[in-house]
C-alpha cells in the first residue's frame, strides 16, 4: 500500500518494487499488412500497431457492427432468438442467389428464424441474411445503417462511417482496423453468449451446407471469430479474436494480396503475442494501490483498488522503464461509498501511455464530527498556503 498525495494528485506506483517493469516497444517484427493492429483485451494494451488508424473499405467485415446492432437488439428483448422474419424480395435479389454474392439461399417470401438467420450472416457470410434481418427489426436496410452507425459513435469509434449491411462496395462506407478492433471486443465481451456463434464450423441452410469463412478456426491457435473481407481498393482483410491461455487477443489485417496472406500475417500477429511478450499481473482485483485523502470523514483516507485485475503484456526481457500513476480528484469529500469511482491508474512505458485503468473506493467513509471537519478544513487551508 502506498501513501496518498494531497489534492488532485498523481500518485507514483513503485512497480519496481513489485518486479514489475518493462519497455513496451515493437521488436523487429514487421507485419506484411499495410493496415494491422493487435491488441491485449485484458488490458486494452495495443501490442502491435501499423497504420490502424488509416481508413479503408470493410468490406464483409462490416457485417461485424451490423451484428452488434442485432445483438443488442436480442438483448433488449426488441427481437426473439425463436422469432420468423420474411425474406422480401429486396433481400433476396440483393443478397441472395441472384447476386452471386456470399449468401445463405434463403427462399423468396419464405420465412426465416432469427436464429438461422444469425447463422446465415456469421457463418456464411450471407449478405440475404443481414439484409433480412436489418428489413425485419428497423423495417428497412436504410433505418438499420443508422442504427448502425448511432452504435459505431456510442463505442467511440473514429474512423468508421456505415452505408449499408453486407459490406457490398460503397466509396463511402469506411473503418480502420483500430475501428474494427473495437467492434469485434465488443461482441466478444458485452454479447459472449451470441458471440459463441462465430466459432461454429459450418452451417447448412436450405439443403446447401457452407463451412466457415475463417480460415484460423481450424488452425489450432486459439481463434474463436471473427469475419474476413475483401475489396478491389483494400485488398484481403480479416478480424481475429482468440483466447489463449485463458486471455483474448484480437488482430485485425488488412490490404494483402491473397485470402492465404491474410491468414498467414493474423497468425504472425498473434505468435508475436506469445514470443515477444510477457503477461505480468501489476494488482489484483480489489487489491490496494494507494489510500486516497478524504476530507471530513470518520476516517482520513479510504483505499483505491481496480475492480479486475490489472494484468499487462509487456515486452520480455527489458523491465527498466515502466511506471504508475494513480490520478485522482482530491481530496474525496465524506461521506463516501464503496465502490465510487474516482479516478485511474494509468501505466506508461517511457512517456507512453500503455494502460488506464478506473479505480473505486474499497470502503465506505462517514461524515465526521464537527471537531473532525474543522480539522480538515485547517488542513486544507494550511496546505493552500504552502
Amino acid at each position: 500500500m502506498l501513501p496518498y498525495a494531497p489534492r488532485q494528485a498523481l500518485i507514483a506506483v513503485a512497480l519496481l518494487q513489485l518486479s514489475v517493469a518493462a519497455v513496451q516497444a515493437q521488436q523487429a517484427f514487421d507485419s506484411k499488412a499495410p493496415r494491422a493492429i493487435l491488441i491485449d483485451v485484458d488490458s486494452g494494451a495495443t501490442l502491435y500497431r501499423k497504420a490502424e488508424n488509416d481508413p479503408f473499405e470493410p468490406a464483409a467485415m462490416a457485417k461485424m457492427m451490423t451484428m452488434a446492432v442485432v445483438f443488442d437488439a436480442l438483448k433488449a428483448g426488441e427481437v426473439k432468438i425463436d422469432q420468423t422474419f420474411k425474406v422480401s424480395e429486396n433481400a433476396w435479389r440483393t443478397g441472395g442467389a441472384p447476386s452471386r454474392g456470399a449468401t445463405m439461399f434463403a427462399a423468396l417470401k419464405s420465412g426465416v428464424p432469427v436464429a438461422d438467420l444469425l447463422r446465415g450472416a456469421i457463418v456464411q457470410a450471407g449478405n440475404d441474411a443481414c439484409l433480412i434481418l436489418a428489413e425485419g427489426i428497423a423495417g428497412s436496410e436504410a433505418a438499420f445503417v443508422v442504427r448502425m452507425n448511432e452504435k459505431a459513435a456510442a463505442l467511440g469509434l473514429t474512423g468508421s462511417s456505415f452505408r449499408n449491411v453486407t459490406g457490398l462496395a460503397d466509396p463511402e462506407q469506411k473503418t480502420t482496423a483500430a475501428d474494427l478492433a473495437t467492434i469485434a471486443n465488443y461482441l466478444a465481451l458485452t454479447h459472449p453468449d451470441l458471440y459463441k456463434i462465430y466459432a461454429e464450423p459450418d452451417f447448412t441452410w436450405n439443403k446447401i451446407y457452407q463451412r466457415n469463412r475463417n480460415p484460423l478456426l481450424a488452425a489450432g491457435i486459439g481463434v474463436d471469430g471473427l469475419s474476413t473481407g475483401y475489396s478491389e481498393t483494400a485488398g484481403f482483410g480479416l478480424t481475429a479474436s482468440a483466447l489463449r491461455d485463458g486471455h483474448r487477443l484480437t488482430a485485425v489485417v488488412s490490404g494483402l494480396p491473397t485470402d492465404k496472406a491474410r491468414a498467414e500475417e493474423a497468425s504472425k500477429l498473434f505468435d508475436y503475442a506469445d514470443t515477444a511478450f510477457e503477461r505480468i499481473r501489476f494488482f489484483g482485483a480489489g487489491e490496494t494501490i494507494a489510500d486516497a485523502r478524504v476530507y471530513g470523514g470518520v476516517a482520513g483516507g479510504v483505499p483505491l483498488a481496480t475492480t479486475a485485475p490489472l494484468d499487462v503484456l509487456l515486452v520480455r526481457g527489458a523491465r527498466d522503464r515502466i511506471r504508475a500513476r494513480l490520478v485522482y480528484d482530491g481530496p474525496l469529500v465524506a461521506p463516501v461509498k464503496a465502490g465510487q469511482q474516482v479516478g485511474t491508474v494509468k501505466v506508461y512505458v517511457g512517456d507512453d501511455l500503455l494502460v488506464e485503468k478506473p479505480v473505486v473506493t474499497m470502503a465506505d467513509v462517514a461524515t465526521g464530527t464537527m471537531e473532525r471537519r474543522a480539522f480538515d478544513a485547517l488542513g486544507e487551508l494550511l496546505i493552500g498556503w504552502l
